[in-house]
Formats: structure tokens, sequence, C-alpha cells
């Protein structure tokens, strides 16, 4: 598993209902299933890594963030996740009232487009930047809304969603020992994870 999916499981109790979204090849529904005895089930836009899924087992369905949120009852979840695709949908935040409404709790990893890394690359070539976490070219990614740590704050902010815990983390697992400082995690942090739940939860 990536780490973000690591610390993603981290951040759920054991034996509680979770829904997956964009679960790609099925490998934290698998962790949460066998190590913490989680109902875990995903949906998926890649029909490849959907078959892929079932073929071991897994509880995955064809499905799209953007869209297929809307049909789950409210409450039905413990936790909704949404690991590294909340830049990559049409509507990041209708995706997350989705979320917060079908979950108690919302668990959302995302790179980091404040980090000063992409920062300088911008600043010095003029061109859209390249690192291990943002490594395809601009016409290429499926990235339409990159954000940074603040950003994603902000949103919150402007939602009323609570922020129970956040991490910043870089690609190779070193957590940002600048934690406590947004700022500083926001110009360090490769990846940041969230776990949020609504005020009247």
């Amino acid at each position: 598993m990536r780490l973000d999916q690591k610390l993603i499981a981290g951040m759920i109790a054991p034996r509680t209902r979770v829904l997956d979204v964009g679960s790609g090849d099925g490998a934290l529904i698998d962790y949460l299933f066998r190590t913490r005895g989680c109902d875990a089930r995903g949906i998926e836009i890649d029909m490849r890594e959907v078959t892929r899924s079932v073929a071991h087992g897994l509880p995955v369905m064809h499905g799209d963030a953007d869209h297929d949120l809307a049909h789950y009852p409210d409450n039905a979840f413990d936790y909704v996740v949404l690991q590294r695709t909340l830049q990559a949908v049409e509507r990041p935040r209708e995706v997350l009232r989705q979320m917060l409404r079908i979950g108690r709790h919302a668990v959302i990893s995302f790179p980091n487009f404040g980090h000063w890394r992409l920062r300088l690359q911008l600043l010095t070539s003029g061109r859209m930047p390249m690192t291990a976490v943002w490594h395809t070219q601009w016409y290429e990614t499926p990235n339409i809304h990159p954000c940074t740590i603040r950003d994603f704050l902000a949103l919150c902010q402007e939602e009323g969603y609570v922020v129970d815990r956040w991490l910043a983390i870089d690609e190779v697992g070193d957590r940002a020992p600048w934690r406590r400082s947004i700022r500083l995690a926001n110009l360090f942090g490769e990846q940041a994870l969230f776990l949020l739940r609504r005020r009247d939860a």
C-alpha cells in the first residue's frame, strides 16, 4: 500500500462501515477488511481496476464520484474515503458535501500544489511543474482542480466542516515536523490527509 493509504487506515476505527471512493486496485479495502474488521467497499471509475478488485474478491462497483454518490442514502457509512482523487473530480465542493451526507466522517488525501518545489519550478521555468506526486504532463493529467492545503482548509471553513485531524507528509514517508503550522505544512508537505466531520455530527 502507498503511505497515504496506511495513514488513512490509521484514521479509521475498527469494525466500521467504509466506502472508498476512487478505490483503485482495492488495496485499502482489502487492508481494512483483513486487519481492522471493517465492512469496506469501493467505487472506482476505471473499469480495469474494478475488474481487478472483483477478481480478488473485493466488493468494488464501477462508479463516478461526481455523479454516483448522490444515489447513496444518508448516513449509510461511518467513513467515506477519497484518496488522491479530489483534484481530479469535476465538482470537489459537491463531492465533499455528498461524502459527509452519506458518511459520518470523511477522510481525504490529496497532493499539495503549494509545495515549495512546485512553486519553484513554476517560478523558474514558467511551465507546469513535475514531481514524484505530480508526474504527468499538463495535457495528459486527470488533475483539473489542483489545490493547496490552505485552499482546502478555506473550503472546509466555508462549508462548516470540522477538521478532527490532519497530516502533511512527503512522498517517501516522512511526516512533517511542522504539523502544527499550516503555513509551513503548506510549503513543505507534498501530500495532505484530513479527517473531517459535519459540525452537527
